[in-house]
């Protein structure tokens, strides 16, 4: 659910949503998204500031949070 929502964001914010791909990973502290976007969309995902990235952060939350589980996004470029 969390790996749709996430995907879901990414593919409205981006100019090519065909290329958005989430990956599920486990890591130490729980589950972590892998978030990868085509290279002239990257800023478009991490925003000014990174406020967008960090709102993405905060949805996860409290998405995670409602079932019980951890999760964090990472922004990875190609």
């Amino acid at each position: 659910m969390e790996k749709d929502l996430i995907e879901y964001i990414a593919k409205s914010l981006v100019d090519d949503p065909s290329a958005v791909s989430v990956n599920e990973t486990e890591g130490e502290k729980g589950m972590v998204l892998q978030l990868r976007v085509a290279d002239g969309d990257i800023g478009k995902v991490i925003g000014k500031y990174g406020r967008i990235a960090k709102a993405m952060r905060t949805v996860l939350s409290a998405s995670a949070v409602k079932d019980g589980k951890r999760y964090s996004l990472d922004i990875l470029d190609n």
